[in-house]
């Protein structure tokens, strides 16, 4: 037997063990394989590290240039019915197979014990240490998740109050957002935009009512698409995870209106999670140009083995042509995790474009001031910082992260966030969650915010723009330059910065050739 690299995990902090497992409980894992040629994609991979172009594959030719082997599907086949498995799905595509049977089974296969834990947020079913592969597995199989069914993810949504009730009168339309950042002429049309949401629901009763009142007289086409067995399930409450997905599509709707939406709903589970984005970029019936997530976790709250899996559906998308906006959270430097500073993941992946966030404030259709979105203690602020998990990739080389009251250094990791917009639920977006009208911050607007831009470029240009990290820090000067403000442990300084990255849009100097 031979453990998966980074596959080890640790009961959650304040979790209580409640014992062993049911053994006929029904579960299923995901397995990811090994791509077809490892020397072909590791020079597309340093391609994309480099931040040099590479050729955009259909998702045809990338499924069989990148793809996994069909014999390794055979052994994973073949070693799941000795171990009483069955395969429920697999995509050569997307690497993926996906394996149903019973914790005694799984606990056989993989060489783990699953038990059940209590903690604060509920329970779950997890693990500790490593997973274990068979001999004859231990090259094809790169990674084995949803044993383990922790929450994975939390939503970046931040509410204000309701509509009426705010201090100033500085809560906006997404669109009248748009135009203050000066989003180029067009309507997405001709454009699929991929939202992942790991909870909750909409509503197409509230979304034609709310899109009728901001002007749109011919609403976006919204279809839910379902991963793992997850579906459209509104919660009732706007208080809950509706939140998310009504801001997410109503941001999104707003700025590219023609553009059709499609939102794949999925567990919030690491399996989940990544099995909605690898759905989603692989997606060969709707084929969407750019994705929005808003929801994530600290690195710290991640195995190693997720989240390469994570990195290598994000460096895949990109190959694709697929642009991934993610939203970088907002509980500031220290992600809402103990022990000092953390930046979120999956925004800090290299491959994704990490959003954060801003206080907008405007008069006359013109803006008149923008500081880093920070609310103080409990508030909420721009998540951003330095990743522990990724090296400094070279569009980032020149880039200094400045401690707040101190000086800037070189970065020692992944600098988040990439970008930024308007995030304060002070100076929120007035959205329609459940039938109620509210006003809803967070970094969650500022992701579906750049990805209704990117549908509007697109459609533009007749074509995606894909992977775009390298050539926006090539135009910082193009950018309106956020410079006051902190997040906590870092502060706003001309030109990036650990608090809202290059700045939000300038649509009329923004080039995306």
């Amino acid at each position: 037997m031979h453990a998966i690299r980074g596959s080890e995990r640790a009961p959650l902090p304040g979790a209580v063990d409640l014992g062993d497992a049911d053994p006929s409980e029904r579960l299923e894992a995901t397995v990811l394989l090994r791509r077809r040629d490892q020397a072909a994609w590791d020079a597309q991979a340093a391609a994309l590290s480099a931040g040099r172009p590479v050729a955009t594959l259909s998702r045809a030719a990338f499924a069989q240039a990148f793809g996994a082997d069909p014999k390794d599907a055979d052994l994973v086949r073949a070693f799941a019915g000795r171990q009483g498995l069955a395969v429920v799905s697999e995509d050569l595509g997307r690497r993926t197979m996906i394996l149903s049977g019973t914790v005694k089974a799984f606990n056989d296969a993989f060489g783990v014990r699953l038990r059940r834990f209590s903690h604060p947020g509920g329970a779950y079913r997890g693990r500790t240490g490593a997973i274990q592969l068979p001999d004859e597995l231990a090259g094809a199989v790169e990674a084995v998740l949803g044993l383990d069914n922790r929450p994975q993810a939390t939503p970046h949504f931040r509410r204000g109050r309701p509509a009426g009730q705010l201090t100033q009168p500085t809560s906006y339309a997404p669109a009248e957002v748009a135009a203050l950042y000066g989003f180029p002429d067009g309507d997405g049309a001709g454009q699929c935009v991929g939202i992942i949401e790991l909870g909750g629901g909409y509503k197409p009763a509230d979304l034609s009512t709310y899109f009728a009142a901001q002007g749109i007289t011919a609403a976006p086409t919204v279809l839910a698409v379902s991963v793992d067995h997850a579906l459209n399930h509104p919660s009732g409450g706007a208080q809950g995870p509706d939140g998310e997905v009504m801001l997410d599509i109503e941001v999104v709707g707003s700025a590219a209106p023609a553009a059709t939406i499609v939102v794949y709903f999925a567990p919030n589970t690491d399996a989940g999670f990544l099995d909605a984005v690898t759905t989603a970029a692989h997606d060969t019936a709707n084929n969407p140009s750019v994705i929005s997530i808003s929801w994530g976790g600290s690195e710290s709250t991640w195995t190693a083995q997720a989240m390469t899996a994570f990195d290598q559906a994000l460096q895949s998308a990109a190959v694709m042509g697929v642009t991934v906006c993610i939203a970088s959270g907002d509980d500031g430097s220290s992600d809402g995790a103990p022990g000092g500073n953390h930046v979120n993941f999956p925004a800090s992946s290299p491959s994704a474009l990490a959003c954060g966030g801003t206080r907008l404030q405007s008069a006359a259709g013109a803006i008149t001031g923008e500081t880093v979105w920070n609310d103080g203690a409990g508030g909420g602020a721009s998540g951003g910082g330095q990743s522990v998990q990724f090296g400094v990739p070279v569009w980032q080389n020149s880039c200094q992260a400045t401690p707040t009251g101190g000086q800037g250094a070189p970065l020692t990791g992944r600098g988040v966030p990439d970008v930024s917009g308007d995030a304060d639920p002070e100076t929120g977006y007035a959205v329609r969650v459940d039938g109620t009208d509210t006003v809803v911050g967070g970094t969650s607007a500022v992701a579906p915010l750049w990805a209704g831009l990117i549908a509007r470029i697109n459609a533009n240009l007749g074509k995606p723009v894909g992977f775009i990290n390298p050539r926006l820090y090539a135009q910082q000067a193009n950018f309106r330059d956020v410079t006051a403000g902190n997040n906590g442990a870092f502060e706003a300084t001309p030109g990036w910065d650990a608090c809202t990255g290059l700045g939000s849009p300038d649509g009329t100097k923004l080039t995306l050739p």
